[in-house]
């Protein structure tokens, strides 16, 4: 018998790098059969998954979450699948009703969410203690009821097994393939360093700046603002000329900018949330086989240090951001080294190819024990 599962999300892109084509397609390609609904996806087949729209909606942000969350209940209770997963904290509430209707239900949950809304600049500061402590509480009363926990910080996944949650960590490394340039011509290095991710001050825009105004090197930069007015402060800086800004670009073309690259960097500000999570950046970096220019925040540090794939500096110091820089383009061999360090690394142990396994273990003792429920009652 055809296993049906279906992942939906009503904030991530159905094109999602860990939703879609590491989660979703690792499924259908183990013989799942998988279906994915996200806000204005296409309703057609695409690499073997079945993609299904959510319409989305306009409004405030309350608003939204509200209605798209219902649509997409809606959409993904016509789907009748064996096993649905999700991966969105406003779709809690979604995930308890289709348990309470006697569906094994999956959350994922991508980041440690109590912390990360201490840094939400859409929350007054003076409510930020209390949302938190709200959500952590709406959160573990939920999650006891869903059938597993997939989390991607050992933080999180520590919380969660503490409640008594069914937890595994999957981690989101990349594809062994992917951004790895295995032709040696494609290898063209600039003098330029990279930051690949979401765009603000907690993740150092505004010391990566200032740190390249201390060099003569490019930094290419892609990813979205959040908030999108931050950017019309970034660009008065000094240092934007040197900036080459990308936008929002695809795998394919992040291939490309690491190929350019001496290093890329990780300027992660030493704020609650980035003290107990590891970027997934460090380790696609070291997949494409460049450098790291990394926080010397704890975790961060253990990795680089011990694999020595790159170098840790102080995030709140442009100056030692830019030393850094200007070390890894005066030295190549060394650089080159770290990469290779990096690269290995990655083969051996941080690659999705390796964590997909314990994802389909999850599956399968999920739909062990629902078979077992269901023959004793």
């Amino acid at each position: 018998m055809i296993m049906k599962v279906c992942h939906f999300t009503t904030v991530h892109p159905y094109t999602d790098t860990r939703i879609f084509i590491k989660e979703c397609c690792s499924l259908a390609a183990a013989g799942y059969e998988t279906h994915l609904a996200a806000v204005n996806a296409p309703d057609t087949l695409l690499n073997g998954v079945y993609l299904h729209g959510i319409r989305g909606t306009k409004g405030n942000r309350l608003m939204r979450m509200m209605q798209t969350s219902w649509r997409a209940y809606q959409t993904v209770r016509k789907i009748e699948a064996d096993i649905y997963h999700f991966h969105d904290p406003e779709l809690l509430p979604i995930g308890l009703l289709l348990r309470l209707s006697g569906k094994p239900v999956i959350y994922d949950c991508h980041e440690d969410v109590p912390k990360q809304i201490m840094e939400k600049h859409w929350i007054p500061r003076p409510l930020r203690r209390g949302v938190s402590w709200l959500f952590m509480k709406v959160e573990h009363l939920i999650a006891k009821r869903l059938s597993a926990v997939i989390a991607v910080h050992p933080a999180v996944e520590e919380r969660m097994r503490k409640i008594g949650c069914l937890t595994i960590n999957v981690n989101n490394y990349p594809l062994l393939k992917e951004l790895h340039i295995t032709i040696e011509s494609e290898r063209e290095k600039e003098k330029a360093v990279c930051y690949i991710g979401a765009i603000s001050q907690a993740r150092g825009i505004n010391e990566m700046i200032e740190a390249i105004s201390l060099t003569d090197a490019t930094l290419y930069i892609a990813g979205r603002f959040s908030p999108q007015h931050l950017r019309r402060e970034i660009v008065l800086q000094a240092g934007w000329k040197q900036v080459k800004e990308l936008g929002q670009i695809d795998r394919q073309e992040v291939k490309q900018v690491l190929a350019k690259a001496v290093a890329g960097l990780v300027i992660f500000q030493p704020v609650p949330h980035h003290l107990v999570s590891m970027p997934t950046k460090i380790f696609e970096y070291m997949s494409a086989g460049i450098p790291v220019i990394a926080s010397n925040l704890p975790l961060l540090k253990a990795v680089i240090e011990e694999y020595e794939c790159g170098i840790c500096v102080n995030p709140e110091d442009p100056r030692e951001i830019a030393d850094a820089i200007i070390w890894m383009i005066n030295n190549p061999l060394h650089a080159a080294r770290m990469g290779e360090n990096g690269r290995k690394a990655v083969e051996k142990q941080f690659n999705w190819e390796a964590d997909m396994k314990k994802l389909l273990r999850l599956y399968t003792e999920i739909i062990d024990q629902e078979y077992s429920f269901r023959t004793n009652v």
